[in-house]
């Protein structure tokens, strides 16, 4: 996979980019703790080291890792981290990791090994990790799989949406576990809260999140409405485009 640079989108945050099949991963560096949200493929874990080297980290700096839910392509590089770091999910998703469920992580497909993959913490929704710089609330959203979360930073207003909810309000499609009535209320939630910024797990940054928020529910009744005619959904845009 060719290596892209890192890049501080927000002070003190940087989004290390990649196009799929693996996902965009962010580090977080607090003034105590180095998180890093999601951690890709197996196969993108050298690119992952060299823009770590860049911005003057190692893997055994990074303290914490949050997979924003169970899907292969965003906790492949979960194993790098597992004896220097504490792997974090939200319940749902963890139990998925640490029971192998194939079916679901779709790990199989690429034919990698679950070694050192699995969660040490299972999250509940509303857990605080309080950084002092950040302060950052899990929030469930499942819809995409049952496992979702996302990471809203309380002071700062960010929200780190995997593959909840991407620029320009778009939503990933229903994977196995995941469900349309669960994406309507994941998305009236978190159009009650304030956000500056979102940081997907694929795709560009949302630089106007409200418009985006308000796009993203009424897309989440599109879905709903679709899955109760019978219909199948698939995503309106392409999520691969480099951040723009």
């Amino acid at each position: 996979m060719t290596h892209a640079e890192p890049i501080e989108i927000y002070p003190q945050v940087f989004q290390i980019p990649a196009k799929r099949p693996s996902c965009h991963v962010y580090l977080i560096s607090g003034r105590n703790k180095n998180v890093l949200i999601d951690s890709g493929i197996d196969l993108n874990f050298p690119n992952l080291e060299r823009a770590l080297d860049s911005i003057e980290l190692s893997r055994e700096d990074i303290d914490i890792v949050i997979n924003t839910h169970e899907h292969f392509d965003h906790i492949g590089c979960n194993k790098y981290f597992y004896d220097t770091a504490i792997i974090f999910a939200g319940k749902l998703a963890a139990a998925k990791i640490t029971e192998r469920d194939e079916y679901v992580t779709m790990y199989c497909s690429y034919s990698a090994d679950y070694k050192l993959t699995k969660p040490h913490i299972w999250l509940e929704d509303g857990a605080i990790i309080d950084l002092e710089n950040f302060k950052l609330e899990i929030l469930n959203t499942p819809g995409h799989t049952s496992g979702c979360i996302c990471i809203y930073d309380i002071y700062n207003k960010l929200l780190f949406s995997g593959d909840t909810v991407f620029a320009r309000g778009t939503l990933s499609a229903i994977a196995p576990s995941g469900s349309a009535g669960d994406y309507m209320n994941s998305m009236e939630m978190l159009n009650t809260k304030r956000i500056e910024r979102i940081f997907p797990g694929h795709g560009s940054i949302s630089r106007t999140p409200s418009k985006d928020i308000r796009q993203a529910l009424e897309n989440a009744k599109v879905k709903l409405k679709e899955v109760k005619l019978g219909d199948t959904w698939s995503e309106s845009t392409p999520l691969d485009n480099p951040l723009s």
